[in-house]
């Protein structure tokens, strides 16, 4: 069974607006059902889970229905936790606790409804990619020379950028060994968590990268929301 998680619980403070910016129209449609949308229709996920305050699940079902999508696959949504890798495991045991018993080879992709851009070609990526491995990650190489800074005002060391890489979403991980890895961090250090493959690295899981894609970016900034205009080839401004 391969389960994918979508992640939109987030209020979006760093982009202005009178709602989280998942939930921004852009040619009529949720930004989120962009996300939703080569999720549904990926033959490689069985079912689809998605973490939102409740106040949001009637219109993201809505506006999936008058965008045409099949909302079959969606299995049920969870209530978001204290940080993003909290509403994961929150996702995590929803998932568990549907009923079907869990393989080993059983699956969870976990992708963020701000990434509106995601390809139904980066999905087939992180599947054919697993084999042999606990998880995948999509990633970008570094093209900017990465400094230290403790302080956030002096220079205290440099990176080799040919060895860093920035990570995206969606991430793959076998259910079972990435939920025991968040598991393990509860209660106190799963707080301090940043990005979904950290969990499975801190326990040792076998983590193997694939390229990444260019459009496949985060709406974090303003800035973001324009570069997400121009790669859609629309001018008018966001609605909400």
């Amino acid at each position: 069974m391969n389960t994918a998680l979508l992640l939109s619980g987030g209020i979006g403070s760093r982009v202005p607006g009178e709602v989280p910016k998942q939930y921004f129209r852009i040619c009529g449609r949720m930004m989120i059902t962009y996300a939703l949308d080569p999720l549904l229709i990926s033959a490689y996920v069985d079912a689809v889970v998605i973490v939102a305050e409740p106040r949001w699940r009637d219109a993201i079902l809505e506006d999936a229905r008058k965008a045409g999508l099949s909302t079959g696959k969606i299995s049920g949504f969870v209530i978001p936790g204290a940080n993003r890798q909290c509403s994961i495991l929150n996702g995590l045991e929803h998932i568990l606790l549907q009923g079907n018993a869990v393989a080993d080879r059983d699956t969870v992709l976990v992708h963020d409804a701000a990434r509106p851009l995601l390809s139904g070609g980066l999905i087939e990526a992180c599947y054919r990619a697993l084999q042999g491995h606990d998880g995948v990650m999509p990633v970008l190489p570094m093209k900017d020379t990465v400094y230290l800074s403790r302080d956030g005002r002096q220079v205290d060391g440099l990176f080799e950028r040919n060895h860093i890489y920035a990570g995206q979403a969606p991430e793959l991980f076998l259910l079972k060994k990435y939920y025991q890895a968040n598991r393990a961090l509860v209660p106190e250090k799963i707080i301090e968590i940043k990005g979904s493959t950290e969990v499975a690295v801190m326990a040792g899981m076998d983590m193997v990268m694939i390229p990444g894609e260019e459009r496949n970016f985060k709406i974090t900034t303003e800035a973001d929301l324009q570069r997400l205009q121009k790669c859609m080839g629309v001018e008018d401004e966001f609605a909400w």
